[in-house]
């Protein structure tokens, strides 16, 4: 009788550090709060929001001009030579100086100071785009964080619920345990007095190993939701003492069937969209040219004089003469680049972004015919837990009655123990019905906020 399934699979789905002490009475908003802080997948999607709100200012920043700054102090020789040179791989090492007969080792000190500007002051809206798409990505991260939260807010729900149900499980268990043991103990004194058939208490000791057995696997049970909802919540594992308050009333039905307009999956997927179009603009702009400013300011010093070309000896070694600026020149620019097989490199890559977002778009009508579905699905779960919540309690009075009954009749020698065990069976049948009611309706309005998109549905009702 015990492998029911407490949490029906259609809320599948929806699911995909302070320290508790053992038996300190946890609610569900606490178990929720602690599940949401503490989870480590939260915490990752929080932390991959922050870092591409990071990566928005970054973006920003971009459009600033370079500036650098450098200055240097050297010592070598001058000696110049005619001839072609180019820098592979920008190496390059020059030296200033006239064109000697032979090879000349004289050297002195020298300084260059040197400041650069440059911009790519325009380029057809690129920086702009390109924020753009990081604040896209941004939103999409956050909103990935929001869902994120919800969907752990209804795996713990889900997993509360199930160990409330688990608890209640067990504890109709023990009462049929007891009963069999008291019925056993009774049988097994009247065998030996001669009142009953010897048979009896061998079939009474058999009926109390089956309750035995059936109490060790609702206890076993029990400690299997106790591990999924300390994972949940990021806590050790421990017994916890949980509210009595989902299995004394049924909450207040909402007869909205309306999908929230900032349901946390459905803007996730729109996010998503949003990032590859935005993108498909940023790239559409690495088709035009690009224009640029650039400027300079330099300072030299050297310690070979004007005239070294015709007095060799025109020339100091001290240090600080050498590096002393003696020479300025300065440059200012504006300049236009434009790689003109761009374009035609690009234009893959445009198209391919397109395809992603139409993808993206399948995905996101999937999402919604999904929700759709499971929506109408959540009502009518809900329209038949609450024929079976308000069923259930008839079948616990009849049970009780009858079994009642049987055992009086028993007692007095009026029926046999087979009548006994069945009215016994029907009993805890009617117990944990009664114990799975109850968490079937709670289960069914959790899986309608989840529908919904707004957990606040089921939140209200605690």
């Amino acid at each position: 009788m015990f492998t029911r399934t407490i949490l029906p699979a259609f809320i599948l789905p929806f699911l995909l550090s302070t320290p508790l002490h053992a038996q300190e009475r946890i609610t569900l908003k606490k178990a929720v709060a602690l599940g949401v802080d503490q989870y480590g997948t939260v915490k990752a999607k929080q932390a991959y929001a922050a870092a591409s709100k990071a990566m928005t200012a970054e973006a920003r920043r971009e459009y600033i001009p370079n500036l650098g700054l450098s200055a240097q102090a050297d010592y070598g020789t001058v000696n110049g030579q005619f001839g072609p040179q180019y820098s592979f791989g920008g190496i390059l090492a020059t030296a200033a100086g006239p064109t000697t007969a032979t090879q000349n080792w004289t050297a002195a000190f020298g300084g260059l100071y040197l400041a650069n500007i440059n911009w790519d002051f325009f380029a057809f809206g690129r920086s702009h785009e390109k924020i753009k798409t990081a604040k896209a990505a941004a939103v999409r991260d956050y909103d990935d964080w929001q869902q994120e939260i919800f969907k752990q807010k209804v795996r713990v729900a889900g997993a509360y619920l199930n160990l409330i149900a688990a608890q209640q499980l067990t504890r109709s268990y023990e009462k049929n345990l007891t009963r069999a043991d008291t019925f056993r103990q009774i049988i097994v004194t009247r065998a030996k007095n001669g009142l009953v058939a010897g048979v009896d208490s061998s079939q009474a000791n058999a009926e109390y190993s089956s309750a035995q057995i059936q109490l060790t696997k609702a206890m076993d049970y029990q400690q299997e939701q106790n591990s999924q909802l300390a994972q949940l919540m990021g806590e050790p594992m421990q017994d916890f003492l949980l509210d009595s308050f989902f299995v004394s009333r049924v909450p207040e039905i909402s007869t909205d069937t309306t999908i929230s307009s900032e349901h946390p999956l459905l803007k996730w997927y729109q996010s998503r969209i949003d990032v590859s179009r935005e993108q498909t603009k940023y790239f559409k702009t690495f088709y035009y040219p690009t224009f640029s400013f650039a400027g300079f300011l330099q300072t030299r010093g050297s310690g070979f004089g004007y005239d070294y070309a015709t007095n060799p000896s025109s020339y100091n070694t001290d240090y600080w003469q050498g590096i002393t600026p003696t020479r300025t020149n300065y440059l200012l620019g504006i300049g236009i680049s434009w790689n003109l097989t761009q374009p035609y490199r690009m234009s893959q890559q445009v198209k391919a972004q397109k395809l992603t977002s139409k993808g993206l778009q399948y995905e996101y009508e999937l999402a919604n015919q999904q929700i759709e579905a499971q929506l109408k699905l959540a009502d009518v779960k809900i329209k038949n837990a609450l024929i079976n919540y308000a069923q259930v309690k008839v079948q616990v009075k009849a049970a009780s009655d009858a079994y009642t009954q049987k055992a009086v009749l028993y007692q007095n020698g009026l029926t046999t123990l087979v009548d006994l065990t069945q009215a016994s069976y029907a009993l805890t049948r009617a117990e944990t019905d009664r114990d799975i009611a109850y968490a079937n309706v709670w289960q069914a309005l959790l899986l309608k906020a989840a529908a919904v998109g707004d957990f606040s549905l089921f939140e209200n009702q605690l």
